[in-house]
């Protein structure tokens, strides 16, 4: 069963409510009595692996050469 909590409870009672989510109780923040957000932990991924995308971007050898005085215009929105 969820938890509905009010808008000025959520405020003074955030980390609270965040323990409770953290634990996998379903929180409902509700605004004038209307359910309008519900509080729940993001999945972890895990660490990121570097080089995941060795091989699979290809950059230009010129990649840094100056833009073209059309290019600059248009980025200067000229």
């Amino acid at each position: 069963m969820a938890t509905v909590v009010n808008m000025h409870e959520a405020k003074t009672e955030l980390s609270r409510l965040v323990e409770r989510a953290l634990n996998g109780e379903e929180v409902i923040i509700a605004r004038a009595g209307v359910p309008v957000a519900r509080l729940m932990p993001l999945r972890r991924t895990g660490a990121r692996k570097l080089g995941q995308w060795k091989g699979r971007v290809k950059m230009a050898d010129d990649f840094d050469a100056p833009l073209s005085e059309e290019d600059l215009a248009a980025w200067d929105g000229r």
